[in-house]
């Protein structure tokens, strides 16, 4: 007798709307913001890179609401990375620059959780470092705002509080590789679809967080995503 499966899709709020947007994948670019790759030991302006979380990684926070993520186990030192995410309504294989944005369908605030511990081991070993990105509850997000009531966002500020003290901050017009060049470069590797979302990238000032810490991302337009760390 076969198991009983359950394939259910996260479901992510969208802001206007009593429906949920369906995660098909989560894919992240390393290294989009010069002062961050300058803190992770890299400089310069180099193609995109990517790697992917499962589906299952998100943790959807509705707005006002207080999100919960569980510390992993097998690391002394998990991070915060804030991000601009993009949740895509349509996709494709080899999409131009000019067409990219007709595939976004919105655009929300999340947090690429990392056990760095872990990931710069794999790193210093040649080995993948998915154990450091791709974890249980490894990618919280906001509500979906969408892109007929706002704009693909090219610049704004975006940060991070932990415990009410600032630690990251910066302005997406600070990426090296802006949205429709992300979305047109991974589009070469994937097959885009619906349902697909891309984490951008995050500024400098990545740090530890602890039991019981609370994070509060921001992105400009597109208010703020509460995290406790439990």
């Amino acid at each position: 007798m076969l198991p009983a499966f359950s394939f259910a899709r996260p479901l992510l709020p969208v802001v206007g709307s009593d429906t949920g947007f369906p995660v098909r994948r989560i894919f992240c670019v390393g290294r989009n913001y010069a002062e961050h790759a300058r803190e992770m030991g890299a400089s310069g302006r180099e193609p995109p890179f990517f790697f992917c979380k499962p589906a299952d990684a998100a943790v959807p926070v509705a707005a006002g609401s207080v999100g919960r993520m569980a510390y992993p186990p097998r690391t002394a030192d998990l991070q915060h990375e804030v991000e601009l995410v993009v949740a895509l309504g349509s996709g494709g294989r080899d999409i131009p620059v000019a067409a990219a944005l007709d595939h976004v369908f919105g655009q929300a605030i999340g947090l690429d959780m990392t056990r760095r511990d872990l990931q710069q081991a794999a790193k210093e070993k040649g080995q993948p470092w998915e154990v450091g990105k791709a974890f249980d509850q490894s990618a919280p997000i906001g509500p979906i705002h969408p892109v007929a009531s706002l704009a693909p966002l090219a610049v704004g500020e975006i940060a991070l509080e932990l415990n009410g003290q600032p630690r990251q901050h910066g302005d997406i017009a600070d990426m090296i590789w802006p949205v429709a060049g992300i979305i047109a470069q991974l589009s070469t590797l994937f097959e885009l679809a619906a349902g697909d979302l891309i984490f951008t990238g995050t500024p400098a000032g990545v740090g530890r967080v602890e039991r019981g810490d609370r994070l509060l991302g921001r992105i400009a337009g597109l208010g703020e995503l509460q995290v406790t760390i439990v």
